[in-house]
């Protein structure tokens, strides 16, 4: 069986719901439309779904160049049009600071009513700019609001093999990754370095490490009350940097991709 692309995800606004798509263009910060909001405390500080789990919960729709539309039980639909004359916003992601777009009040408002917490949404508009962690990158290398990097793989049978393990079925959706592949062996992502999907090149640059965000039903926005996928996950895939499971990737090459494309392995771990 051949490696296929099997799914690809974007999450327009961090630690919200995954928008699944049948094809994504490829940019140099990652999936086009993939983490380009955020939302940030008082003191600009990025708020996720480990400290906020009800975000899983809030559907976002891109329509276009900083427009988005919400959606989230128990509240009005909400339609944001960015003005890219707006005020800009000192952030801070993972201890990077950014300079990024106010996304205006009724997004604002519309945040803290749901989540009960005052909460200010911002944009990463071009202007914005989040250099890769160099150990890992080449110089121009940039992200998004992602954790750290541009693109998030997993293998299906990494999670069928969690799922031996665990006893029951925990999905792949909350592990949030951009790109799902079928027809290979359980993590043997973990030995790629570069591959093409599609027409697209790839360095495959860190494993990802997990946190206690994978412990939320991504439908329910509820924890799970045995702590999986963590119990399981930390009894085989803990290393000296913590629960891996999954790659990052940094494109070196644009293109769009579809799922149903074939994956090439282009160079393996030494």
């Amino acid at each position: 069986m051949s490696a296929t692309l099997a799914a690809i995800s974007i999450y327009p606004v961090k630690s919200c719901a995954g928008v699944a798509l049948h094809s994504a263009v490829v940019e140099t910060r990652g999936l086009a439309g993939d983490r380009r909001y955020m939302l940030v405390d008082e003191t600009g500080r990025f708020q996720t779904g480990r400290q906020l789990p009800a975000l899983v919960r809030v559907q976002a729709h891109i329509d276009g160049p900083g427009r988005l539309r919400l959606a989230a039980p128990g509240v009005a639909n909400l339609d944001v049009a960015v003005s890219f004359d707006a005020a800009r916003v000192q952030a801070n992601v993972w201890g990077s600071a950014v300079s990024a777009l106010d996304a205006g009040d009724a997004a604002s408002q519309w945040f803290s009513d749901y989540l009960g917490r005052q909460v200010r949404l911002v944009y990463a508009d071009p202007l914005m700019q989040r250099p890769v962690e160099p150990d890992y990158a080449q110089p121009g290398d940039e992200v998004g609001f992602a954790d750290g990097y541009p693109v998030l793989l997993l293998s299906r049978a990494a999670c069928e093999a969690l799922a031996i393990r665990a006893r029951r079925d925990l999905g792949w959706r909350r592990f949030r990754p951009n790109l799902l592949i079928d027809g290979v062996t359980a993590h043997a992502e973990d030995l790629w370095r570069q591959i093409r999907i599609g027409p697209v090149l790839f360095d495959v640059v860190k494993p990802c490490v997990r946190c206690i965000f994978t412990t939320i039903d991504p439908d329910s926005g509820g924890a799970e009350i045995d702590g999986e996928p963590l119990r399981t996950l930390k009894s085989y895939r803990r290393g000296a940097k913590g629960i891996t499971f999954g790659q990052n990737l940094i494109a070196r090459s644009t293109g769009v991709l579809r799922v149903g494309d074939a994956l090439e392995v282009l160079q393996i771990a030494e």
